[in-house]
């Protein structure tokens, strides 16, 4: 099919919808998440379904998630243990088997509503539909100048453009899906890697909605690994920053040293060594500790991806027993 016959068959057709959902203790939320979920969902398609991936909850969310698996057509995924939001990510799409993957969270912050902007996204000839925050100037002074910081950095060290306070509700073609998960990788900071597969895109404004349970189990820790890790997967400023603070501290030794032997032969100057040499001594070394322990990052990231285990280990996959009034005909 031409460029021309494919936007003209997305304007009549009624793809298979999968909404991918990765939770962690969100018991009092997935249900009402769920159902939003599903009312949405039945005026988009007649053809659609739910991935939840339990990323090792400690509650009772795969005991909710089950209590919905026919009603809700969802097939839950359950991890044996905690994997992390981007691995349980990761599983979803490999699990969905939508033309169309919808991303969402569990928490009901974002808005189901969103979904339909999204399908007419696609029908206007987009393969990735992504939600753009627009309340960031409500969040904490941690999040905000942590935010722009990072986008900073990436955007200064990567040929990629990650899109600012984009986020993982996002709806995928088919082709998309396939190319995330054909990506080999481990340490994976999807930010990053959504941006890496390219596609036709496009950003749609979004205010989340408050969350109807609970408070966000991202703490200012986890948010900054998860930076580390966008940094060190998508980008080498930090060698590149060693590396001039380097030859930096090189010139800088290099012109203080023909200083004092200039002193020495020409003026007969006293030195007064012993306080600049043990100064200067302990600034090098805690230098080279840290540009020592920056590239012992890089290595870590490299161990972990020739040991080649498993991203996230399923312990259970629960399905719903008929799925007659979501399959094609």
């Amino acid at each position: 099919m031409t460029s021309t016959e494919i936007e003209a068959h997305r304007q009549t057709a009624q793809p298979h919808i999968t909404v991918m959902v990765p939770a962690y203790n969100e018991e009092k939320n997935i249900a009402r998440t769920l159902q939003n979920i599903r009312g949405v969902l039945r005026q988009m398609s007649p053809y659609w379904d739910i991935v939840v991936v339990d990323d090792g909850s400690r509650d009772q969310t795969s005991q909710v998630v089950q209590s919905l698996i026919e009603t809700c057509q969802v097939t839950l995924v359950r991890f044996s243990r905690n994997f992390g939001k981007e691995n349980a990510i990761s599983a979803g799409l490999s699990y969905a088997k939508g033309d169309l993957v919808i991303c969402m969270d569990a928490d009901g912050q974002h808005a189901s509503e969103l979904m339909l902007t999204m399908l007419e996204k696609w029908r206007e000839g987009y393969d990735m539909v992504y939600a753009v925050r627009q309340d960031r100037e409500q969040e904490s002074s941690f999040k905000l100048w942590g935010s722009r910081l990072f986008y900073r950095m990436m955007s200064t060290s990567n040929h990629i453009e990650i899109p600012r306070d984009a986020g993982d509700f996002r709806l995928m073609n088919r082709k998309v899906v396939d190319a995330l998960c054909a990506l080999p990788e481990r340490n994976r900071f999807m930010k990053g890697i959504y941006a890496w597969v390219g596609y036709k895109s496009i950003g749609i404004p979004y205010t989340p909605l408050p969350r109807l349970h609970g408070e966000s189990a991202y703490s200012k820790l986890k948010l900054i690994g998860l930076a580390w890790t966008g940094i060190t997967g998508f980008s080498v400023l930090p060698l590149r920053l060693a590396s001039l603070t380097g030859a930096i501290l090189a010139l800088i030794a290099f012109a203080y040293g023909a200083v004092v032997i200039i002193d020495t032969l020409f003026f007969h100057e006293s030195i007064p060594g012993w306080p600049t040499v043990v100064a200067s001594m302990m600034f090098f070394a805690g230098v080279q500790l840290l540009f020592i322990g920056i590239l012992g990052e890089y290595l870590a990231r490299v161990y972990d991806e020739v040991k080649g285990r498993p991203p996230y280990i399923v312990a259970e996959v629960v399905q719903p027993a008929t799925s007659s009034s979501t399959d094609h005909p």
